[in-house]
């Protein structure tokens, strides 16, 4: 009986251990390449508005950080930097300053969803029409699919 329960124990390890590699290789394996720097260099110079990603914030941890420059323009968002890779990453744009989870919650419906992040060293996101970068002032990377706080970089 115990040898069974070890057995069964074992298997469910491995399997949880499985999926939750899966969770984590699988945006690696799937993400389009990175923007060149000559890209980045085009959007940044073309942006009124610039931040910082950093890894310090109060509900980033090592499984979910961002760093680097991001570059916020009207047509277009960038970011010169890192992602921790995670599935469905979304940047949004804040009115205020966000650096936790719950606060991302209680401001969501203020914000804007710009679009989905899907490279992790580099990003360029096209700002949809009609989206006023000037009336937000942070720029956030969540993920949707677990509802967790990644980044966020103030740029005005």
């Amino acid at each position: 009986m115990s040898r069974t329960l070890l057995l069964a124990a074992t298997h469910l390890v491995a399997l949880g251990a499985g999926f939750a590699l899966g969770v984590y290789a699988l945006p690696l394996l799937t993400a389009p390449p990175a923007p060149s720097d000559v890209e980045l260099a085009t959007v940044a110079g073309q942006a009124g508005f610039s931040g910082e990603f950093r890894r310090d914030l109060k509900d980033s941890d090592a499984l979910h950080w961002g760093e680097g420059r991001v570059s916020v323009g009207t047509h277009t968002i960038a970011l010169q930097g890192r992602l921790a890779p995670g599935p469905d990453y979304k940047l949004y744009l804040s009115p205020e300053f966000v650096e936790t989870e719950a606060d991302f919650q209680r401001l969501k419906p203020q914000m804007v969803r710009v679009g989905d992040v899907r490279t992790f060293d580099n990003f360029i996101v096209t700002v949809p029409p009609g989206v006023d970068v000037g009336r937000y002032t942070t720029a956030i990377v969540w993920c949707e699919a677990f509802s967790q706080f990644i980044t966020a970089a103030r740029y005005r």
